[in-house]
């Protein structure tokens, strides 16, 4: 066995013990409340504003709701500096979990998720960008899954997380705008966000079911679209 390959494997160990200590013993699992938000980072400047980055890019790089993540920008910030920030967030979170999968972790996520990784893979080759775009969209999937799929895959990073990029703007921009409601006209930016969250939705899957050249991402979104497409008849 090469070095590289053994120290690849004592880093990602190493990484993972990290993350465990830090959720046990750090403010970090209780960061996703509007209490902390408000002792920690409303009122504090460039500092607060970087610790809320800082925060939304580890949460959203492990796995946790990215949709949190920008109510609590839109909480803390308002709607355009909020979806700034857990945009930010977000996609740096998005770059993080890509290039962990494929420096660190290929072969056992390659192992554990091997028939997702290939459907992804196909998915995506020929037009990236696009591709993820439409992935990003849809009001299903998981994110954090996508990211460390689309990185053991073959797919280049740059074109799949730019086209993450913007696909993350219109739910960013509506969990923002409901988070900015929670101080600022209630009733008027949260049921707008709602309205909003349904019809980027319904675009999102308009988009998938006709730009995705007869691919399917995932048999199991495309069931639940397709329940969410008949329930919509009746």
């Amino acid at each position: 066995m090469k070095a590289s390959v053994m120290l690849r494997g004592i880093v990602m160990i190493a990484t993972l013990a990290l993350l465990g200590f830090l959720f046990q013993t750090s403010e970090i699992n209780g960061a996703l409340d509007e209490g902390w938000i408000e002792s920690h980072i409303m009122g504090r400047g460039i500092i607060g504003e970087l610790l809320f980055l800082g925060m939304a890019t580890f949460i959203t790089a492990v796995g946790l709701p990215r949709q949190v993540i920008s109510f609590l920008g839109g909480y803390a910030f308002g709607l355009v500096m909020g979806t700034v920030l857990a945009l930010m967030g977000t996609v740096l979170g998005c770059a993080i979990a890509f290039y962990y999968a494929r420096i660190l972790a290929r072969a056992p996520i390659q192992k554990r998720f091997s028939t997702r990784v290939r459907t992804l893979d196909n998915f995506l080759h020929d037009n990236t960008f696009s591709m993820t775009l439409l992935v990003r969209m849809l009001p299903v999937g998981s994110n954090v899954a996508t990211n460390l799929a689309a990185g053991v895959s073959s797919v280049r990073g740059f074109p799949f997380i730019g086209g993450s990029a913007i696909g993350y703007l219109p739910q960013t921009l509506v969990f923002a705008l409901a988070g900015s409601g929670i101080a600022v006209d209630p009733e008027l930016r949260i049921g707008l966000s709602i309205i909003l969250f349904v019809l980027s939705g319904a675009l999102g899957v308009y988009l998938y079911r006709h730009f995705r050249h007869g691919k399917s991402l995932d048999s199991e979104i495309d069931k639940e679209i397709g329940e969410a497409s008949d329930l919509s008849k009746n």
